[in-house]
């Protein structure tokens, strides 16, 4: 007799369905599991085998044969482990052969019985809610794989025995909850920062269209402040979005107790970060820093300091909202749409432009700093700002600041009046304008006459690559819609390509 349970692969977000199949037959005492396991699924041998002991069945002097079809699809992982008990439990007759027919299982033995949490809980659930199935899961994944929907039929229990009791109809095990994290209440506030107005107004822009931000000042001028209170006016995560983004934190196991967060990821990598760490990568494919700021902020620190490798591959996921990893036995792709902010000096020593200061390595240390920054990788940075040195004066001073609430009530405005426009042109994808197609841009932010004008003297005069001009509208737009304004207009187009002009220097530099 074959016992067969279902579970599932992960190739990058996506659940692939897996069959597990058991028999137990005559033959050479011993337990074989085959269809391209992994280590951790090689492993799961000794752990089945002691968690069955644990809980009171001891396995039968004969050959067992577990196959994870289909054969020649690797399975990594250590969820496989409770698929293959309760096929083994199944097989000898400790619970109903057809219990498990309707269900997809996870989940990671401990030796004593116990059922450990494992990383993918939420698109294993939203993978068998999609073949009509329910989902067995660990006690501590439950509260994750709730949100796949109130329809699919959740298992957590928190051992074997457990779960042989519900079998059995001795126990009933309860269905979990979605659990949400709860959010803390002393966020960083704009309302701590003195002076820097230009750059209050840069990030504001840039969070109403989830534009690209550069903020290149002398050390202590504000730049990692301003880039750390970017969430806080940022509009919280839709129902659709916080999917997405939970289930590639669910992937790469950071979902701490289950519980999922309506807060926009913000990530801020070192900058030593290697390139897997980035993009995604290592033996198992994982998802990098990239895919984790889905639907979020990336903040890249010393924007120099990273290795021109590093900051070049971040180029694909900038234009195509995805990270690919390609590598000879496999390819993954995970989804990346992100808002890069980066902040950075403007020579090695910090203090070349600023008044009454000069750069100790002479003028070629600022050129030689900023052209480690490819100019490929500038053009896809829509907003470059200057970040002064605050005065003794702003510091002393009392001042009235604008509260994140405020500036956040604006930027949700903004973004709602993105969604409604796109929504009306059947393009419900597009959230924002920075997602905007170049067709579709040329359509919604048409200049009036004299901001036409403004336009093309400016991309005649600087060179605008086409991407820059495209990039021009799409920011000139966003002022627009903060602006409440239908058409976008010459003071509009003038502001957008102030902050184009800043960037264009960097690139020469490059």
């Amino acid at each position: 007799m074959v016992a067969r349970v279902s579970t599932v692969a992960f190739e990058g977000i996506e659940a692939v369905p897996v069959d597990v199949q058991v028999m137990v037959a005559p033959g050479k005492v011993g337990m074989h599991i085959v269809g391209l396991p992994d280590k951790a699924v090689a492993e799961s041998r000794e752990r089945v085998q002691a968690a069955l002991h644990a809980s009171g069945l001891a396995l039968p002097a004969k050959k067992v044969t577990i196959n994870l079809a289909p054969a020649d699809l690797p399975k990594e992982g250590s969820h496989f482990d409770l698929p293959i008990a309760l096929g083994l439990m199944a097989a000898l007759g400790a619970i109903p052969g057809d219990a498990l027919n309707g269900y997809v299982v996870l989940g990671e033995l401990s030796l004593d019985g116990t059922i450990a949490s494992v990383a993918g809980a939420l698109p294993a659930a939203i993978g068998a809610n999609a073949l009509g199935k329910g989902l067995i899961c660990p006690a501590a994944s439950g509260p994750e794989a709730a949100w796949a929907g109130e329809d699919i039929e959740i298992l957590a229990p928190r051992s074997l025995i457990a779960m042989a009791n519900h079998f059995r109809g001795t126990q009933v095990l309860a269905r979990p909850k979605p659990a949400m994290r709860a959010e803390p209440a002393n966020m960083p506030d704009l309302c701590d920062i003195r002076g820097q107005e230009t750059a209050k107004r840069a990030l504001e822009v840039a969070a109403a269209g989830g534009h690209n931000l550069i903020m290149v000042g002398p050390p202590g001028s504000g730049k990692s402040m301003l880039a750390a209170r970017l969430p806080s006016i940022l509009p919280p995560l839709s129902p659709a979005e916080l999917l997405e983004v939970s289930m590639i934190h669910s992937i790469a196991g950071r979902l701490a107790g289950g519980r999922l967060s309506e807060r926009r990821p913000f990530r801020a990598p070192h900058h030593s970060a290697s390139m897997a760490a980035m993009v995604g990568g290592g033996f198992k494919a994982r998802p990098g820093e990239v895919s984790l700021a889905h639907h979020g902020v990336l903040f890249l620190d010393e924007f120099p300091e990273f290795t021109p490798q590093v900051l070049d591959s971040l180029r694909q996921p900038l234009e195509n909202g995805e990270c690919v990893i390609a590598r000879a036995n496999h390819r993954v792709s995970y989804p990346a749409n992100i808002q890069l902010i980066a902040a950075m000096n403007p020579c090695r020593c910090g203090m070349a432009g600023e008044p009454g200061q000069s750069c100790a390595r002479g003028p070629r240390c600022q050129s030689d700093y900023q052209g480690r920054i490819s100019g490929p990788l500038m053009d896809r940075i829509d907003i470059r700002i200057d970040v002064p040195a605050v005065t003794a004066q702003d510091l002393i001073r009392p001042q009235d600041a604008e509260k994140s609430v405020d500036v956040a009530a604006r930027v949700a405005m903004a973004r709602v009046t993105q969604q409604e426009r796109y929504r009306a042109l059947g393009r419900s994808d597009i959230r924002t304008n920075s997602q905007c197609t170049t067709a579709l841009v040329e359509e919604v932010a048409r200049p009036d006459s004299g901001g036409q004008a403004l336009l093309s003297d400016a991309a005649e005069k600087m060179r605008f690559s086409a991407r820059a001009y495209h990039r021009i509208l799409k920011v000139a737009r966003t002022l627009a819609d903060l602006d409440g304004a239908e058409t976008v207009s010459r003071i509009h187009l003038a502001e957008s390509i102030s902050y184009r002009i800043a960037a264009e220097r960097i690139t020469k530099a490059a």
